[in-house]
């Protein structure tokens, strides 16, 4: 190779390695990788609460057998959140990760209705199984909390990868990805309200 053609060579490699490195290429699969696990705690803190609640579920059986609506709609909800099979597809589904999220929704609420029934019932709290499930409920709606809020921030951060230039032509045309979903509220009016009280 002649001198002044290595002359030209050598410049040529140095700006294609500088761009390839301002490709994002590594950073985008590095944050999908971060953004998938995040969602798999996510589902793992789901799973938990819904092995639990069966048996918080007949332990409350055997305290307020004249509950039995509000028991069997959680046991209905638990049922309808399980049935929707949660995978890392429901990541390139926006609706699928919809319908998930509303059945997760509708289960939160029924045990919160559940967690009313048991305030009329004094030895219900009283009773030691009972509140070690309870205390495992609380402890396990906090974790899905603080796993929800570790998937919304990766998905954040994914998503401005994804979106901004140059590596949003990284994503789209080498790796052919996009946006991923998150979490929402589905009543914004319903959670600007505080709860009411009564007693």
């Amino acid at each position: 190779m002649r001198p002044r053609s290595l002359l030209l060579v050598i410049p040529a490699l140095a700006v294609l390695l500088c761009g390839a490195s301002g490709c994002g290429y590594n950073q985008i699969q590095a944050l999908d990788e971060e953004t998938n696990a995040a969602w798999s705690e996510v589902l793992n803190q789901y799973q938990r609460r819904a092995d639990l609640i069966p048996n918080l579920v007949n332990v409350v059986k055997g305290y307020a057998a004249h509950e039995r609506e509000t028991l069997e709609a959680v046991t209905q909800a638990r049922a309808q959140a399980t049935s929707v099979k949660p995978s890392s597809d429901l990541l390139k589904n926006p609706e699928a990760f919809k319908q998930y999220q509303q059945a997760q929704g509708d289960l939160s609420s029924a045990l919160s209705r559940l967690l009313v029934v048991v305030e009329k019932y004094p030895d219900l709290k009283a009773n030691e199984n009972f509140r070690d499930l309870q205390s495992q409920l609380e402890g396990t709606e906090n974790r899905i909390a603080v796993a929800r809020k570790r998937y919304i921030d990766k998905v954040a951060e994914y998503n401005k990868s994804v979106r901004f230039f140059p590596t949003s032509l990284t994503a789209k045309y080498i790796l052919h990805l996009g946006v991923k979903p998150n979490f929402t509220v589905a009543d914004e009016k319903a959670v600007s309200k505080p709860p009411e009280a009564k007693f």
